[in-house]
Order: structure tokens, then sequence, then C-alpha cells
């Protein structure tokens, strides 16, 4: 006997969502979501961790004897984190009316999905803000030259972010006014109904596809009267070997005023003194004028202040070392050091974002059924939605929800980072 529409009910809704969901994803679809795809499962709890690649220093000798000289092995892990569940529940007779309509009800689908695409790529892009280490240009300054997304791409390439794949720049809607007086062909050939498409503004600039984006993270200053403070006599761990699992590094700072408040996740911090090196050839980074690239990172976490002293966790720590395996910088944080927090004091920003697709993943952690009639449905890359139909005998109600359980990971926060302009 031939299956009847309820019975397929939920795999027909699941269709037309998926296909939906798809196409209005911009963010997400720019990220590596197959690195721990397949890992969650019942016994592994909230957190995957992904081994890192290791490093080594090249013995240079004359005689060719290494008999007292070793690399160290040291191998640290990233982990992915699970997050909370992203749920839309719709009335049923609502979802069966649109079924059966067909084409004359897809805004509905595409209602659907774009609310559950925007609530994933909203938190997101604010875990990405709080755990990318690259930082290029001024929170005080928008983005209005090409040149500013090109420094960006040389802060990458400098950097030694690998170029296998194609790198992405997401940028508020509103800079493309400014970059549209130095350039009136923006745009390239959108495939229909894909936001991914719609949103590039240009392709393979600087290394990037250049992407507008509306789901931007904001974070804001406080009122602190005061935006440089100085490390403290407290030592900074600057080992390769504390940071390697979280690539996080503690630092306290004094100094700050008078200042008693929470510097918010996402502030831009700035160490004179410090400068960036090559990952790859741990090299000085210059910029055009032989001047050395400073090092700045990002505040990963909110950070309570008390009369201007305060302990922040940056992420993109500045590791330096003798072994020089793992250094990010050419010297060592030391008391004293002026740490700057960058931009104004309350002040809302919104950082332009850039990475390698493998600087960030998201993964899904597979949902329990609740009903006879669920169906998971799974993107082209990985992600999965599970459809359910279930009714409440009390309230006398049918309802379909939707649900999304994603989990985000960074994997190198030196592989993305924030995108500003320059003064």
């Amino acid at each position: 006997m031939a299956n009847t529409f309820e019975s397929n009910f939920t795999r027909k809704v699941a269709m037309k969502v998926t296909d939906r969901f798809e196409a209005n994803r911009v963010l997400s679809k720019n990220v590596n979501t197959q690195l721990v795809q397949g890992a969650f499962n019942a016994n592994s709890g909230t957190q995957v961790d992904v081994k890192r690649p290791t490093d080594y220093t090249v013995i240079d000798s004359a005689d060719g004897d290494i008999s007292t000289t070793r690399s160290d092995i040291i191998t640290g892990k990233a982990t992915a984190t699970v997050q909370n569940y992203i749920t839309v529940a719709v009335d049923y007779d609502e979802v069966d009316e649109a079924l059966k309509m067909g084409s004359d009800m897809d805004r509905f689908w595409d209602d659907i999905a774009n609310r559950m695409v925007v609530d994933l790529e909203m938190k997101f892009a604010s875990f990405a803000m709080k755990n990318l280490g690259l930082n290029y240009g001024d929170p005080d300054q928008g983005v209005n030259s090409w040149a500013e997304v090109a420094g960006a791409g040389a802060l990458m390439q400098a950097s030694g972010v690998p170029m296998n794949k194609k790198w992405c720049y997401f940028l508020n809607p509103h800079a493309q006014v400014a970059l549209a007086t130095e350039q009136r062909s923006l745009g390239v050939n959108p495939e229909a109904g894909s936001a991914n498409e719609m949103a590039t503004i240009n392709k393979n600039f600087a290394g990037f596809d250049v992407k507008t984006a509306t789901t931007l993270p904001t974070y804001t200053l406080p009122t602190t009267g005061d935006l440089v403070g100085a490390v403290t006599a407290t030592a900074v761990d600057v080992t390769y070997a504390t940071a390697k699992d979280s690539m996080t590094q503690s630092i306290e700072v004094d100094g700050v005023g008078t200042f008693t408040g929470t510097i918010p996740a996402g502030t831009v911090i700035k160490i004179t003194g410090r400068n960036r090196v090559n990952l790859s050839t741990r090299a000085p980074i210059l910029d055009a004028t032989g001047a050395n690239i400073v090092y700045m990172g990002t505040v990963t976490a909110d950070a309570s202040f008390t009369s201007g002293t305060g302990t922040i966790v940056v992420t993109g720590p500045a590791i330096y070392e003798a072994s020089g395996a793992y250094n990010t910088v050419d010297s060592a944080i030391a008391e004293n050091d002026v740490l700057t927090f960058m931009g104004t004091d309350a002040t809302t920003f919104q950082p332009n974002l850039f990475w390698h697709p493998d600087a960030l993943t998201i993964a899904s952690v597979p949902i329990k059924k609740l009903h006879s009639t669920d169906t998971i449905a799974t993107t082209a890359d990985g992600l999965q939605m599970r459809i359910s139909k279930f009714s409440d005998g009390a309230a006398n109600s049918q309802t379909v929800r939707f649900d999304l359980h994603p989990a985000f990971g960074c994997m190198n926060p030196f592989m993305g980072g924030h995108g500003y302009g320059v003064a």
C-alpha cells in the first residue's frame, strides 16, 4: 500500500526547510564543518578534542653532532564545545497548510529557516569574535578602503596562514558604500537563492572572498576614564606547554586609572614593545615602512577590574621560549609593559571578521528521537536538523518543532581575526 501523506509528513517538511536553511547561510558556510563531525555521541560529553600539529626547531651545526640537542614533542589539543539548542516551534495547522499549498507558501519555510540561520550565525559570530587572535586596524576606525581589507590579508599572509583554502572577510553592509567609491563594479554573479553568493561583493581580493554579513557581533567598552595600564609584577606564563590546549594566556594588569567594572570579551589589547613573528618562519613581521607589527590579542572572556587592577585572559597568546619552535612574538611579556585596551571608552564596536576556513569549526551534536515520525535532515556539509511532530493532550494542540544542536570550536586563533580601518 502507498504511504499516506501523514506518514511522510516530517520528511516532506524537512525537505522544504532544509533547502531554505542551506540557501540562507553565510558565515556558517565558510568554516570547516567536517573537522569534528561525527565525534559527538552519547559518551563524548559536551566537549570533543582535536590534536594540534606539533612543531620543531632545526639544528644548525658544523659537524652534524646532535647528541645534546633535541626538539621537544609537545602535543596540544583544540576543543569543540556543545552549544544550546536552537529551536523553532510552530503550530501544526500552519505547517500542514503550508505543506499542502506548495509553492504558494514558500515564504513560510523561508521564514522558519531564516530565523534558525540568524540565531546560529549570530551565536557563531560572537564565538568567533571572542576566540580569533589576529587584529588589523584601530577599533575607532571603520573600514572605508579596499587597502584596509588588503591589510588584513597581508597580516594573514605575513603571519604564515596557509593559502590552501579560500579565506573569507565579512564586513558590515554599510561598508559597501565606502568601498563602492573606490570600485564601481562591486559584486559577482550570484547563484539564485543563495545568501552566501548574494553576500559576496568581491572574490579573490587579497586572498579573501569579501562578503557582507548582517550577523556581525558587537561589544561595548565601559566608561573607564583610562584605557592604558601596565603588566604587573605577577609573571606572565609565556610557555607553549601552558597555552597549547586553550591557546589563551592570563595577564594581570594594573594602573587602568581607578576603573572598577568589566572589560568585555572581544576587546582588542596591544602590548607595546612586543612584536609579532611569522608562525611558519618565526621571523619578524614588518609592515610596508619596515616597522615591526606590534602584538595585539583579543580578550576572550569578560574581565572584572577593581580600582584599575584586573586579570584578562587573551586568545592568540604571546609565546616566547628559547627553542623558538612555537614563538608568536619576538620577546617575552615583562613587568611594566604598557598594555592598551584599543578603542574609545563608552563606545560600541562591531568588528569585521576574517578567517581561514580551518580556523573554526561547527559540528552537529546528535539529537535524540522524540517521535516515531521524527526526521533528521542533513545539509550537504553535514549539519543536522531534526523535525518532530508531537501533541499535547492536555492543551489539545499539535506542534511541529525544528531543532539544531551545534558545537563550536576554534582550531587556531592565529588563522583569523578582527578587521578595522586605519586612521
